[in-house]
């Protein structure tokens, strides 16, 4: 009896887990000073809200597990699309974009607003 309450237990506080981690989704400063907008639920997509590229689509994400997200990130600018990482911690989103197999990468730090 005990060990199928300890395994309920554990069951439970491992889905709970899950649920608090922080959310991608909101709105986030760019280090250029831009507002990007992360919304979705499964993929997300990232669009800016502000600055010289409003209205642009930047981004898709997918969630990797515990606050890790994997997809491609376009630089605005360029309009070249990279493989992207980002890995939320806090109300920190540190966002990289990457060529050649991650060999040359890129990387910011947003903030959520």
């Amino acid at each position: 009896m005990f060990r199928r309450v300890s395994l309920a237990l554990a069951a439970t506080l491992i889905m709970a887990g899950a649920a608090w981690a922080d959310p991608i989704e909101g709105n986030w400063k760019t280090q250029a000073g831009s507002t990007a907008a992360i919304a979705g639920s499964d993929s997300f997509s990232i669009t800016l809200k502000s600055g010289k590229y409003s209205g642009k689509t930047i981004g898709s994400f997918k969630a990797a597990g515990d606050n890790k997200y994997t997809g491609t990130i376009t630089d605005p600018e360029t309009d070249k699309t990279y493989s992207g990482k980002a890995t939320l911690s806090g109300t920190s989103l540190k966002m990289s974009g990457c060529v050649f197999g991650g060999l040359i990468c890129k990387s910011q730090t947003w903030t959520r607003q």
